[in-house]
């Protein structure tokens, strides 16, 4: 079973491979996400797809977009972890598919 919440604090206050720190102008700094998933590209607990158990994310790959869904279920084998749905190119029939996928979500 994963624990979001535990994954999220390790991440956070320790070492996350896809987490890029920068300064800005004084002593603050904003995080930034590397991962491909990654809806905003900011690192926080709400976008990390690392630390949610459910999670889903529209990707653009050689033309086509493609949803991403990532369950639980599917946890204990990485490389099948998430579910890959290829959107027709009509803008109206890709809302209705990925209202389709994502209705209890």
């Amino acid at each position: 079973m994963q624990h979001d919440e535990v994954i999220w604090k390790v991440i956070n206050h320790g070492f996350c491979s896809y987490k890029v720190r920068t300064k800005l102008q004084g002593k603050d700094t904003q995080n930034f996400c590397r991962n491909e998933y990654n809806v905003t590209g900011l690192c926080n607990r709400q976008s990390c797809p690392l630390a949610n158990s459910r999670y889903a994310t529209i990707v653009e790959k050689e033309g086509w977009c493609y949803l991403y869904i990532k369950t639980i279920e599917r946890a204990h084998s990485p490389k099948n972890l998430w579910e890959k749905i290829r959107l027709p190119k009509n803008y109206s029939k890709s809302l209705d598919l990925i209202d389709k996928h994502l209705e209890f979500f």
